[in-house]
C-alpha cells in the first residue's frame, strides 16, 4: 500500500483501482476536524492530486454516525482557528480549487458545519439513510470559512440555504435528495459500493475530458461567486479575530443543549 506523509491516524487513505478513499478517522469524536486532521486533509488533497494512480477521490467518515461534525469544539476552545485558515485563500480551500480530479462525498452520518462545508466542496454528494446535514455556524458565532455561504445556495437555492444557515436546523437525507443536494440516498451498507461504482463509471470515461468539463463547470460557478467568496473570507477572519475563548465554553454548552431536541451527536465534539 502506498504511504502518504500523514500525521497520526486521524485520516486514512486507501487507493485501489485508481479510486482513493479518504476516511476522516476520529469516530469517537464524530470525526471532528481537529488541527491534525485538517493538516492531514491538506496533505491528502495535494498528494492525491499529484498521484497518477488516482483518478477519483471519495471522502467519507469512520463509523456509522458521522461524516464530520465540523471543528473540534473542545480543541477550538483552547486553540481556535486562525484567520489564515479561513476563506477562499486558505490552504484547504486553495487545494480544493486546484484539485483536478473528481470528488465524491459519501455522507455516512452527520455532516455539520465544517463537515457540511467539506461535503459541498466535493463534486457529487451521496448519502446514507443515516445522513443529516446542518449549518450551525450562526449558533456558534463563526462565519463559514470554506465556501458554504456560496455553494449551499447553488445546490439548493437561496431561500432554502438561508433557512438552513439562519436557523441551524437539521436536514434529513431524503429531503436533501428532494432539494437536489445529494444524488441518491442508500442504506448504510450500500453507500460505499454505490460510490465506488460511481467512481468506476467516471474512470470509464476519457480522463482529460472529464477533467476539462469539471474545470469549466467550476470556473463558470466561480465567476459568479468570487466576490461572495472574498467577502466570506473577510467576514470569517473578522469573526475569528473577535473570538472570545473565555466566553466560548458557555456558548458550546448552550449549542449542545439547544440541539438535543434535534438529531445531534452525543459525546465529545
Amino acid at each position: 500500500m502506498k504511504r502518504y506523509p500523514l500525521a497520526g491516524d486521524s485520516l486514512l487513505i486507501d487507493v485501489f483501482d485508481k479510486i482513493a478513499t479518504v476516511t476522516l478517522n476520529r469516530p469517537c469524536q464524530h470525526n471532528a476536524l481537529s488541527r491534525e486532521l485538517r493538516g492531514n486533509l491538506l496533505i491528502a488533497l495535494q498528494a492525491l492530486d499529484d498521484d497518477d494512480d488516482v483518478a477519483v477521490i471519495i471522502f467519507t467518515g469512520a463509523g456509522d454516525k458521522a461524516f464530520s461534525v465540523g471543528a473540534d469544539l473542545k480543541e477550538f476552545e483552547v486553540a481556535p482557528l486562525q484567520p489564515e485558515e479561513m476563506g477562499v485563500d486558505c490552504p484547504i480551500m486553495q487545494a480544493f480549487e486546484k484539485l483536478r480530479k473528481p470528488t465524491i462525498a459519501a455522507i455516512n452520518g452527520y455532516a455539520v458545519t465544517g463537515g457540511f462545508e467539506l461535503a459541498v466542496n466535493c463534486d457529487i454528494l451521496v448519502a446514507s439513510t443515516n445522513a443529516s446535514f446542518a449549518d450551525t455556524h450562526a449558533r456558534v458565532g463563526v462565519v463559514p470559512a470554506w465556501g458554504l455561504t456560496q455553494y449551499l445556495a447553488m445546490l439548493i437555492g437561496p431561500v432554502r440555504a438561508r433557512y438552513l444557515s439562519f436557523t441551524g436546523n437539521y436536514l434529513d437525507a431524503a429531503t436533501a435528495k428532494d432539494w437536489g443536494m445529494v444524488l441518491d440516498v442508500l442504506a448504510p451498507g450500500e453507500l460505499m459500493p454505490y460510490c465506488r461504482k460511481l467512481a468506476r463509471d467516471i474512470i470509464g470515461c476519457d480522463p482529460r475530458t472529464v477533467r476539462d468539463v469539471r474545470a469549466a463547470m467550476r470556473v463558470g460557478l466561480h465567476q459568479t461567486v468570487c466576490q461572495g467568496l472574498l467577502l466570506e473570507a473577510e467576514l470569517a477572519k473578522q469573526s475569528v479575530r473577535r473570538f472570545d475563548a473565555a466566553r466560548f465554553g458557555a456558548t458550546r454548552r448552550s449549542v449542545i443543549s439547544r440541539g438535543r431536541d434535534q438529531i445531534v451527536p452525543e459525546g465529545p465534539v
